[in-house]
Parts: C-alpha cells; structure tokens; sequence
C-alpha cells in the first residue's frame, strides 16, 4: 500500500520504521510456529526502543506512525504501565499493565487469561515465583495476539520504575510473546541506571532520533507559521537554543512564545522577527521547562526557582564561581545559588568555562527563568558579590583587578554607596580599556548613574565613553549618553567656571569643548540608527541642546537630506561672517580639526556631506570650504552618488575616508549602505532582506526606522520584480508629506505599471495622471533642495512619454533632464542624460556611453535600461537585448523590465532570448534545488530549506524550466533522474 509522507519535518523514515515494526504483528519466534494474518510476509515480531533527547520527537513518531498502521487496518494497544497501583512498581506493575492490555483483545477468553495470569500471581512470591509469573505473562499475551493480532507501544520510559524496567526487560528478553511487537520510547539514561541497562538489552534495536538540521529547522518553523520566513528569523531561533537547536518542541516553544508577546510580523510577504535576537526565550512554563532543558529528570520546583535567580545574575554580569563560594555563611542566599549551580552542572543545564564562568547552555531558557518569580532579590545578590571583594581589596583596587566587577556594581544600583561605586567603575574602565572596550564602555555607562551632572568628573567621563563606543561603531551606546549629556550642558563646567587651571590639573578632556564633541557624537549616532531629533515624538530636550552646540545642530540637519526624519535648517551657514561652529577650543588640539578625528566629521565636512545633495554650486562652494586637496575626484563622485540613494553611511565614508570611518557595525545606516550595494550589483534578494532587518529593528525599539529611502528602495526592487502589491505596501508606509527623489520614482512606477495592469483604466489616462502626480513630486523635491537623485525620477517619466506617443511631454521631461544637468552636474544626472538622448534623439554614441560609464560604476539595474536603449537604437540589437535578458535574469526583474524588452524586440525585428538555449553548466543551487523536486519537495519545504520565500523558489523554477526546455516539475525531475541533464552538458562534471 502505498504510503503518504509523514508530516513531521525530518522524520520520515524514523515513522516508516517504528509503523514497519508495529505491522510485524503475529509473527513467530525460536520454538512458536504459526502465523497469523496482518503480519508482513517473511517478517518476525520485533522489539524496538525508540531514544532520544528532550523535544526531540519521539511520541509524535510513534503517533504517527500508530496511525498509520490503524488506517492500514492493523491494532495497536498502549502499554500502560503507568497505573500500577505500587508506586515502586515491579512485576506487580507490570502484571496489572499486562491485564489492561488483555482487557483491550476482545475474543471471549478475557476471564481465563486474567484468572491463569492471577493463579501464578498468588504463587509469585515463593522462590522462581517471578519467573514463572513473567512466563505465564509472554505466554498469554501470545494467545491472544493469535487470535486478535496486535503490537504494543509503551512511551516515557525514562521515568519507569526501576523495578518495573527490570521485569519489563526480563519478559521481552525471555519471556517475548510470540507475534506480539513492542515499541517502546524513552529519553537516553546516564550509564548506571537500571531502565538505560534492561530496555535497550531486550530491544532488537534502538532507534534514535538525531536532532533537525538547520534546513529541517527552516522547515518547521515555515509549517508551523504557515508562512514564508526572514532567514534571520530561523536563524535567530537556532542561536537562543543552543544545544536544543534540534529538538522540534524546543523550536515550537520559542515561536510560540514570540507569537505570545507579537514578537513576529508579516512583512514584504516574510515573517520577521521584531524583538532584538537576545530576546527570544521559550514559553514561561515551569514545568515545560523542566522537560525541555532537564536532559534526564525533570527538576522539582525548588531547582527551577534556583535556577530563575541564577538567570537573573548571569544576564547583568560575569558571574564566576568563585563569586558564589566566596560567601561564608552557609545560609546565605548565594551560598544557596552556590549549592544550585552544582546541580545544574550536573544536569548540564548550566556551563563552567576554564576561567570559572557560568552561562546557561540554553539561552532561551535563561530567558524564559528570568520571566518566573524570583525567591530571592537579584540586585542584592550583586551588591553582596561587590561587597565581598571591596571588603578585602578596598574599591579601587578591586576595580582595577577585578573590572568585571563593574557588572555587578551597576545591576546592583542603589544598594550599593556612590563612594563605593565610583571609585571601582573608574578602576575598572580605565583597567579594561586596554584589553576590553566593551568593558570599559559599560562601566562608564555605570559610573554615570552615580556621578551628578555638577561632577567635574562627569564630562570627562561621557567624553571617553562617547569615544570608545565610536571606536567599536556602538552607535546605541553613545544615544544611551544623552540624558546624562543633556544634564551636563546644563551645569557650568571648566573655564565657564574660572577654574582652567584645576581642570588641566585634573587632566580632565571634558569640560565645554568636551561636551560640544559629546553632543556631536550623538547627533552623528542619532543619524546611523535613523533617529531624527526634529521628528514627531523625538525628546525636546535633545533639540534644545543641539541649538546650544550649533555645530551639532549643523550635523543633525544633514538628516532630513537623506532621507532621514523633516528637513531642518541648516545653520551658521558658511559666508555668515561669523565664527565656525565648533570652532576653538576642540578636545585635544583646540582647533575645528580636532572636532573631525575619527568617525565625527569636522564642520566643513558636515556641510560637503550635506551639499552633495543639492545643486553644483553649492556643492563647490563647500568643497572649497575643505583643506586644500582634502578628497580627490573619486571621492567626490562616491559622495555625490551615494548622496543619490540617501546612502548617509556611504557619504561619510566616501568623505572621511578608510582610516576614520569603517562602515562596520549593526547600525541602521550602514545596514542601508549594504542595501544600497546589493542592489546596485544585481543581490536584490539581500537588498529586501536589509530592507526587512530595517524596519523591524524600527518597530521593535520604537525610534528608528524614520528613514525613507529604505522603503523606497525596497519598493522599486519589488516594482522591478512586477510585485505591485508588495511595492504598494511599502509605500503605504512612507507618509505622503516625503519627497524624497527615491521615493517619487517608486511611487512614479507603481502608479503607472498599476494602471497598465488595471485593464478597465484607459492606459493613456492612467499615465498621464502618474506623470502629474510625479511633476508635484518633483517640484517638491526641488524646493526642499533635494536634487541627487532625481535624475533617475526624470529618466523614468521619459520612457513613460516616450512610449506613450507623446513628443510634447517627451520635450518638456528632456529640457527638464537636462537643465537638472546644468544645475546639478554630477556624474550620475550626466548618466540620465546621455541614455535620455539616445531614448528621444536615437542617439547610438551617446547610449553606449552612458553603458560604459554605467558599467564602470557598478549599477546594473541601469545598465539594463541602458542595454534596452541601445536594443532600439543601436547597431546591434541582438547583442544587446541578449545582455539585458541575462541582466534581468540575474535581477529577477518582471512583468515591467520583460514588457519594455519585448516591445523593443518586436520594433526591432528580433528574437528573444530563451534560457533554455544557453550550454553553461547548472550552478550548485540550480544543482540542489532540482534535487529537491525530485524529492518530492513542495515548493514551500523547498523554500525553508534555501531560506527564501516561495515566490524565490517560483521564479527560480521557471528560470530552471527555460534553460533546461523542461515544462515542469515532473519532467524536470525525470530529467535530472534519467541522465538528460547530463547529456545536455547542464550538469557540472558531466
């Protein structure tokens, strides 16, 4: 009978096992002849233990396959051995589960087997009487499986009784009843335990259930979402797990606690994840919990109690153990922790590094403990480990020898004295600084808590803090300075005080200048995670104190030009004749270059960076504002280019240069700087998986995510791909109030390939309205000074008009191109400009140069364009339309790319391009995915195990199906199994 696949993910053939050993019903075995129906032919009844670790699967295997055998027509009884009325079980236990298994066989001879099984029972206590009690049990059991054939499966053995396992194993070892198969299921034991000794003895095999692969994790966590995932999400699962990575409960526990708290959202046709990836946890259940992360027993409540308090600790600080055997009172709470941790050692809950560190081998579990009362107060555990040490050391030096010390002090908080907690968050950074920044950054974060603002230590303190962060590009942590920096420009400080002389005895590198490069440093953190301080809902006190410090307030304004939150103002403009902003007295050297080291640009730098999004001539106004020969024609045409794309992070890094600015770090700026790349080189899967990372972080911190262009950016690629409906949903996410150039081309191209898809639109009309609405657009840009970029918003409405037989409209779009050239002259409007002649004019000579440039600068989505034009208008249009299909192929572009290319091919006289004709070898991903349809693969199954979404698999599937002249998947897959593929030359080595 043929049978349907098992639909637990990655067991298979481990339920096609256990369902071929419960149908080996009334078999026979050494000295028992006889066969009886049900049983498969040749087969003998067979014993199997079904093993395995916590969540790993094994009661749904033999479930399912339980049900298989039952549809199948065969019967299949539990063995319960549970209900044995002694709780220390044995044979006594044993007789009883083997009574209420003859109950269940119902052939009229139930009364004489119980009453022969009962007759031996009243003799068993005598010497062989167990013996003989357990043969008179195989023996009955066989009788019955004769007449009324049936297996036997019997879960959880791991919690049966010692004495019960004994018998049990004693009876399927000697005493086997004939014909009757056993599966039984259980976690592994530790050596030494009486069940891990007798079950796996009298089994004929043990089968044991490997943990899911990554893939098959992909694939449950699809199933169980019944939607396509963010690779990241699977991922993220994965790491909070750690050893539990595959056990399938384990999984199904963490997505069930995001689905509990809307940790998950549907967006761009993904589920994503919205808490940070440290956040996940599995449900808050105890006793779920004990199952899950107890490898071998359950623990009592007492221990889970422990062990939420020792979570507790962990998650703030490095807790050693010499940190917890230190306490000398026995009936201390952490000489109890103490006690605890051995035990969870022991259970493998709990890991000890070489240095003595404890860290909880599942991080989801410490998650989950930390959501479960407590019995003891956390932070006065923290104080008690600070105490412990500052008793003998004193303060300062247990800082200086101990710096992970500065942990404890600050989730101990106010339970510690400020006399004590300064002077050890002090040692301790500037101890650590030297070999662990992020040490040092913490305890300065800390020691902040405890200095009032009025503190001459205090700017020093946020001075360095804000400097090592930058250091590492942890842009979070110089926003967590702002409510103490805000504080601080508030109280006099140094020479506002009459006291430089006792400040430079201090060495303090603070004071006015100090906090100014503080304040600019947040402004410059505040635009990489896309936090704008003129936005709706931004802290007014920010901005207060940005008009306090105009140089920061010079560098915040930069925002609103790309893209990030309302357009500002940009102040103290050069030509104003007044002082430079921040100019004078810079931490260091006293000079506005000392305000430009590292990874904060100078003034003149702010406003270059600024510039390059509007016209030529500011833009050459503010390069003569820079040191002579600053940056060279490369860098300022990276500049302007990443200007285009409201690329902040590529802008800064194109003006600062390697050595002060690394696009390195997790912040949303240079996560959009990577977007930006992949889509210019054709990754557009990676590109929407940036755009997806984006405004998710967005919605889970509640304040980044103001930034436009990634949404834009995001739109275009899936306008491109011809999924209107999931470009649309993107821009409904940008307000209407943006006019941003990235943005109106999107909304440009939705607006219009919407009405071409809308058959009951008159296309002329729907055309002209998007093109209207894209001259508003425009105009607003132009009025906001927001020139970079919209090139391409122009070159867009061109091929509209051209298309549409409109040489009026065509006209006035082209001098608009143009005078934009004029106005704005930068290498990418020059770009527009050549493929828009060869678009209006069929100029040959100025569309392939404007290939060249276009391929020079790495931008395939406009190579393609470029490849389209010279289709129409070049010599040979063959060649080109050829190259553009293989660009669009690599792009995954749609139904809008395809139509232009069509209609082309046709006014040319040329053919297009099939796939299928193309001899180049399969790539391994082409390789791997036929491999999967041959499988049997859905396209869904197919999509977890790539990490992409069905649709991917879609597209690539029908890609497959053009090179290979396949029609689907059943030829496809005949064709990788009888050898046509490697005939064709299509598989690699063959």
């Amino acid at each position: 009978m043929q049978q349907q696949p098992s639909p637990l993910v990655g067991r298979h053939g481990e339920v096609e096992d256990v369902a071929e050993a419960l149908r080996t019903t009334g078999g026979t075995t050494a000295g028992t002849a006889g066969v009886t129906a049900g049983r498969t032919a040749g087969a003998e009844a067979r014993t199997l233990l079904v093993t395995g670790g916590a969540g790993t699967g094994k009661t749904a295997v033999v479930e399912q396959a339980r049900q298989m055998v039952v549809q199948e027509g065969g019967r299949v009884l539990r063995f319960g051995w549970e209900s044995g009325e002694d709780p220390a079980g044995g044979t006594a236990a044993l007789t009883d589960a083997v009574c209420g298994v003859l109950a269940k066989v119902h052939d009229g001879r139930l009364p004489a087997r119980i009453a022969a099984v009962r007759r031996v029972q009243a003799r068993a206590s005598g010497p062989g009487g167990e013996v003989a009690l357990l043969s008179t049990l195989g023996e009955v059991l066989a009788d019955a499986a004769r007449e009324v054939p049936f297996a036997l499966i019997l879960d959880n053995t791991e919690r049966m009784p010692a004495r019960t396992a004994s018998a049990l194993g004693l009876l399927l070892r000697t005493f086997r009843p004939a014909g009757v198969p056993v599966v039984m299921a259980g976690r592994p034991m530790r050596p030494g335990h009486v069940t891990a000794a007798q079950l796996p003895a009298a089994a004929d095999r043990v089968l044991e259930l490997p943990p899911l692969s990554t893939a098959e994790v992909g694939e449950l966590v699809v199933r169980r979402l019944g939607r396509s995932v963010e690779p990241d999400l699977v991922t993220a699962v994965l790491a909070s797990l750690g050893p539990l990575a595959g056990s399938p409960a384990a999984v199904l526990s963490v997505l069930a606690s995001l689905e509990e708290r809307g940790g998950l959202l549907e967006l761009d046709g993904q589920v994503c994840l919205t808490v940070p990836e440290g956040g996940l946890r599995l449900r808050a259940d105890a006793a779920e919990l004990g199952r899950l992360c107890w490898p071998d027993v359950s623990p009592d409540a007492g221990t889970v109690a422990a062990a939420a308090v020792l979570a507790g600790l962990v998650e703030r600080a490095e807790v050693r153990l010499e940190d917890l055997h230190r306490a000398k009172s026995p009936a201390g709470p952490l000489e109890a922790v103490g006690r605890t941790v051995d035990r969870l050692v022991a259970d493998r809950v709990v890991t000890v590094g070489q240095d003595g560190r404890i860290a909880f081998a599942v991080p989801a579990l410490a998650a989950a403990l930390r959501t479960l009362p407590a019995r003891a107060e956390v932070r006065s555990l923290h104080a008690t480990i600070t105490r412990l040490v500052t008793d003998r050391l004193g303060a300062t030096a247990a800082g200086t020898r101990r710096p992970r010390l500065a942990g404890h002090v600050a989730a101990a908080g106010a339970m510690l004295d400020d006399s004590l907690a300064v002077p050890l968050l002090l040692a301790a950074a500037g101890s650590s600084v030297r070999f662990n920044q992020a040490w040092a950054v913490r305890s300065y974060h800390s020691v902040l808590r405890h200095l009032p603002p009025h503190d001459p230590r205090t700017p020093g303190v946020l001075h360095e803090s804000a400097g090592l962060s930058l250091g590492h590009s942890d842009h979070i942590g110089v926003l967590a300075l702002a409510e103490p920096l805000l504080a601080c420009l508030d109280v006099p400080h140094g020479e506002e005080r009459g006291d430089r002389g006792d400040r430079e005895e201090r060495g303090n590198p603070g004071d006015r200048d100090g906090l100014e490069w503080v304040t600019r440093a947040c402004a410059l953190s505040a635009l990489h995670e896309h936090r704008s301080p003129y936005a709706e809902g931004a802290d007014p006190r920010y901005r207060a104190a940005l008009e306090r410090v105009p140089a920061g307030a010079v560098l915040a304004a930069v925002g609103g030009r790309y893209g990030i939150g309302p357009s500002a103002p940009m102040t103290s403009r050069p030509g104003s004749g007044g002082q430079e902003p921040g100019s004078g007295t810079g931490p260091g050297s006293g000079s506005d270059s000392a305000f430009g080291s590292g990874p904060v640009p100078s003034v003149a730098e702010v406003r270059l960076v600024a510039a390059a999004v509007g016209s030529g001539a500011e833009f050459e106004r503010a390069r003569l504002g820079m040191p002579g020969d600053a940056l060279g024609e490369a860098a300022l045409d990276r500049l302007r280019n990443a200007a285009a794309y409201g690329d902040l992070a590529g802008a800064l890094e194109a003006v600062l240069g390697e050595q002060r600015y690394v696009a390195v770090g997790e912040s949303t700026a240079v996560r959009y700087h990577s977007m930006v790349r992949d889509y210019l080189t054709g990754d557009w899967d990676s590109a929407l998986s940036c755009a997806r990372r984006i405004e998710t972080r967005g919605r889970s911190d509640g304040a980044a995510g103001v930034g436009q262009p990634a949404r834009a950016l995001a739109a275009e690629i899936q306008l491109m791909r011809g999924e209107l409906g999931r470009a649309r949903e993107w821009l409904d996410l940008i307000p209407d109030s943006v006019c941003h150039p990235l943005v109106a081309r999107a909304r440009l191209g939705v607006r219009y390939w919407s009405g071409q898809a809308d058959k009951a639109l008159a296309g002329r009309a729907s055309a002209g309205e998007a093109l209207e609405a894209a001259r508003h657009d425009v105009r607003r840009a132009r009025e906001s000074g927001l020139l970079a970029g919209l090139d391409r918003v122009l070159l867009r409405m061109l091929s509209i008009t051209v298309r549409g037989d409109s040489p009026e409209a065509t006209r006035r779009t082209l001098e608009e191109l143009e005078a934009l050239y004029e106005e704005a002259a930068s290498p990418m409007t020059y770009e527009a400009v050549l493929v828009a002649r060869g678009m209006v004019h069929g100029d040959a000579d100025s569309a392939l140069a404007a290939y060249r440039l276009v391929r020079r600068r790495v931008d395939l989505p406009l190579s393609v364009d470029c490849c389209q034009c010279l289709t129409e208008v070049g010599d040979d249009p063959q060649s080109w339309l050829d190259e553009a299909m293989r660009s669009g192929h690599v792009l995954g572009m749609g139904r809008p790319v395809r139509s232009l290319l069509g209609a082309a091919a046709r006014r040319r006289n040329v053919s297009i391009p099939r796939r299928r004709a193309a001899r180049a070898g399969l790539t391994d991903r082409e390789v791997r995915l036929i491999g999967m349809v041959s499988d049997g693969s859905t396209n869904r199954q197919i999509a977890a195990r790539l990490a992409c979404s069905e649709k991917t698999v879609e597209q690539r599937l029908s890609r497959l199906f053009q090179r290979t002249g396949c029609r689907s998947r059943v030829e496809l897959a005949a064709a990788w199994l009888d050898g046509s593929l490697a005939r064709q030359g299509l598989v690699p080595g063959h």
